[in-house]
């Protein structure tokens, strides 16, 4: 447990009521308007007036390469770049090499967060061994294992044999998990380049149809409510999946969703540029779409964002489109992008950013300690932004090592100021600051 103490200054609660926060022993040790000395004496200050505080970020959607592709992103760098963008804990998925399948290799992620200190990594366990779609992975021994895995995906690819799906459902019950669907129809999207429809036709490209993600997703919440099973979809990209997720949820099926910020932003039309930087699954969608998509996480229909942080070596995006790897990096633009899309198009205000961001992701996830209420006696994981603050995105000023950014060149709103982990700041005058280190920070 961290034994300094800081002083948070007239900071934005949840954009709303000024207050102090006081952080002693890695916890909120008190809140209020100007908190006397005597009970602040000894804290390193840190003024946040202007600045708004939130339960440090959770994502629940995370690729951090490691084991197997250290040159693309390790679990020391994708963290340092979370921590950068205002989060405090990230699912890794467990499409690394070897495949996240077994009890050893979950444990192994687990341990290199841990290493790393920047914030609490929870491991994604695959539904499959090896993602092949054939056989069920250890899910118990994962479940079982150090790491606690609770949420279970093949993310980069459907399970789209519904049996195997049905199997997963019913397996994970006995430890309240969630299987977190990549949600594809494979034979319906073979050799597919970008979104079906006008824009694809004009390009000559092969288009992938919405009905390919609408069909997985209706079949699903069907075998959720059959099973009695907690089903979560992974970045729904279109108006179809939508109306689906919804008819879901008013029957009281356990379903929830998730929203990529590129997929809150960026439309198909960036496709004719032929930059291979907007290739990504599920591709970016039309207009009509990132509209649906806004006013669904308004809502509530869709639960969180979700970034989808998918660095690739350089060779692997400055390449022709077809040939092209499929993926964007997120985590260091996630808070900026969703403060454009939502809060400045006035969808919503920061109580319900943190909703999206971090209080329901940490409750999917069952992180306890993570989307914690700004008050006494809870976890001092905080984020600090200054919400005034206009930045440009340069992608090789980021601590991730993919520099396969959509946002590149475009400036965003919102900065993080600080970060603090465990009541210790990871970041802090937007800069990284130090890790946590149990029993030293």
């Amino acid at each position: 447990m961290t034994s300094a103490s800081y002083l948070i200054r007239s900071a934005s609660l949840l954009g709303a009521t000024t207050a102090d926060i006081l952080i002693r022993g890695g916890i909120i040790a008190a809140v209020g308007p100007e908190l006397p000395a005597d009970a602040t004496e000894g804290a390193t200050v840190i003024e946040a007036a202007g600045w708004v505080a939130l339960p440090g970020m959770v994502d629940l959607h995370t690729h951090l390469r490691e084991p197997g592709r250290e040159d693309a992103e390790t679990v020391e760098t994708g963290t340092r770049a979370a921590a950068l963008g205002g989060f405090t804990a990230v699912h890794a998925m467990a499409n690394s090499s070897p495949v996240a399948d077994t009890a050893g290799v979950v444990e192994q992620v687990h341990s290199l967060g841990i290493e790393s200190g920047w914030v609490d990594v929870r491991p994604v366990g695959a539904v499959t061994v090896g993602l092949a779609g054939k056989q069920l992975a250890e899910l118990g021994a994962m479940a079982d294992s150090r790491a606690r895995v609770r949420v279970f995906s093949d993310d980069g690819i459907c399970v789209s044999d519904p049996v195997m799906m049905r199997r997963a459902l019913e397996y994970v019950k006995a430890f309240d998990g969630v299987i977190a669907q990549h949600a594809q129809e494979p034979r319906l999207t073979e050799g597919a380049q970008m979104n079906e429809g006008a824009v694809s036709a004009d390009l000559g490209l092969t288009g992938w149809p919405a009905v390919a993600e609408e069909s997985i997703i209706a079949r699903d919440v069907l075998l959720a409510q059959h099973v009695g099973s907690r089903l979560h979809v992974c970045h729904v990209s279109t108006a179809g999946s939508v109306e689906i997720i919804r008819w879901a949820k008013e029957r009281g099926i356990a379903v929830t969703a998730e929203v990529t910020p590129h997929h809150l932003l960026l439309t198909e039309e960036l496709v004719r540029s032929y930059n291979p930087v907007y290739k990504v699954n599920p591709p970016l969608r039309a207009d009509a779409d990132v509209h649906a998509l806004r006013a669904a996480l308004a809502d509530g229909t869709i639960d969180i964002v979700g970034t989808d942080h998918a660095p690739h070596p350089s060779e692997a995006k400055e390449c022709e489109w077809a040939s092209a790897a499929m993926g964007m990096t997120g985590l260091e633009t996630a808070l900026s992008v969703v403060q454009e899309t939502m809060i400045e198009t006035g969808l919503m205000g920061w109580a319900d950013f943190a909703r999206v961001t971090s209080t329901a992701p940490a409750g999917i996830g069952q992180l306890p300690d993570q989307g914690r209420p700004l008050e006494v006696g809870e976890p001092a994981n905080i984020v600090l932004v200054d919400p005034a603050a206009r930045w440009n995105v340069d992608p090789h000023a980021m601590a991730t090592k993919g520099r396969n950014s959509p946002f590149a060149g475009l400036q965003l709103p919102g900065r993080v100021q600080a970060t603090f982990f465990r009541g210790h700041p990871t970041v802090l005058d937007a800069k990284l600051h130090s890790p946590y280190r149990a029993g030293v920070n």
